[in-house]
């Protein structure tokens, strides 16, 4: 099973961040623009907290709020589950799974390599699994 440090590899580096302070409205637009549905929170230089699709869904709408008058930091996720290089692929499926997140940020110490959603570890299990079958068949034809 790869490393999360051989998938980050393969994937595009770019982080797409957010200010705590920043209104709930531009973290909206910037998902919208990046095609993301999540980004990471950054205060300091370091993270802070992360907000997604989710959160706002269900702190701001489900409460009637307007996204014009929240900041990220009043619906953010601030305790933040994080993961190293060296985690398996497979590790943080399981970890992604048990807690229900959907985004994982990737620390090497105190600086952040990348972001992996669900997606990502979707793709690359059933590459590895197609990989499989195509060796099993290669060698029960053989």
């Amino acid at each position: 099973m790869k490393s999360v440090r051989q998938l980050l590899q393969a994937k595009s580096r770019e982080i797409h961040t957010i200010a705590p302070d920043a209104l709930v409205f531009d973290a909206l637009k910037l998902m919208a623009v990046k095609d993301v549905g999540a980004l990471v929170v950054i205060e300091g230089g370091r993270l802070a907290g992360i907000i997604s699709e989710r959160d706002y869904a269900r702190k701001v709408i489900l409460h009637g709020k307007s996204s014009h008058d929240i900041k990220v930091r009043d619906i953010m996720t601030s305790k933040v589950i994080t993961v190293t290089p060296d985690h398996t692929v497979e590790e943080c499926m399981a970890l992604m799974t048990g807690k229900r997140i959907r985004h994982l940020p990737v620390a090497n110490g105190e600086r952040l390599d990348g972001v992996l959603s669900i997606g990502d570890l979707v793709k690359e299990v059933i590459a590895e699994q197609e990989q499989t079958i195509k060796q099993l068949e290669s060698y029960i034809h053989s």
